[in-house]
């Protein structure tokens, strides 16, 4: 990771440490990292984590691809250095998130291996779980939901991810999605099941 560019700066720390607040919260934070092609499946899969997690009471939120551009991110396109700078301010966020005890699921494309793993290398020690939503891209064109991949195939939308930009497949992911044979609520009770396992959520 760069330097920050001013150096009149001071890092603060809180008064709470990680284990108070985890105690009076009864809550671990962690981050769901979900990746894949567009259509694969992510967004819908996060919005039912978060549905399941919130049934539980746990406090969890959902940083989703398109939602970030329309505020935090809008002045990024789709270059490549864009795609790594969009990458690495939703890492940000979403360690913030997760610092504060929150289950945060994010749905990005994010297809370079190494933007994801620099944000793994913010996260503390087990709290960055990769989740690649596995969906071949037949299946992901067939789908099409927002029309891109007609769009891309015509030319309409260039450095478009898994047509004209590539995406790098996560090479030892936490957890593998193969969203093509599976229901969402499957999908969505696999991640909920790990996060049992792990400790982050109460059985």
């Amino acid at each position: 990771m760069s330097e920050p560019k001013s150096k009149n700066i001071t890092w603060h720390g809180t008064n709470v440490e990680k284990g108070e607040r985890e105690t009076a919260l009864n809550a671990k934070g962690c981050v769901l990292w979900l990746t894949g092609l567009s259509g694969s499946g992510k967004s819908t899969i996060a919005y039912r984590v978060e549905q399941l997690l919130l049934e539980r009471a746990k406090f969890t939120y959902v940083l989703d691809g398109d939602n970030i551009r329309f505020g935090l991110n809008k002045d990024l396109g789709f270059s490549p250095a864009d795609r790594t700078e969009n990458i690495r301010r939703i890492g940000e966020v979403a360690k913030l998130f997760a610092d504060a005890c929150a289950v945060t699921a994010t749905a990005f494309i994010s297809p370079y291996r190494e933007d994801r793993d620099q944000v793994r290398k913010i996260m503390p020690e087990g709290r960055f779980i990769e989740v690649y939503v596995n969906t071949p891209l037949e299946i992901c064109e067939e789908r099409d939901p927002k029309g891109l991949y007609k769009k891309a195939r015509a030319g309409l939308i260039p450095e478009f991810t898994g047509i004209s930009a590539p995406y790098e497949e996560p090479l030892n992911p936490e957890i593998e999605l193969f969203s093509a044979g599976k229901t969402v609520d499957e999908c969505a009770m696999e991640l909920v099941n790990y996060l049992v396992a792990k400790g982050f959520v109460q059985d």
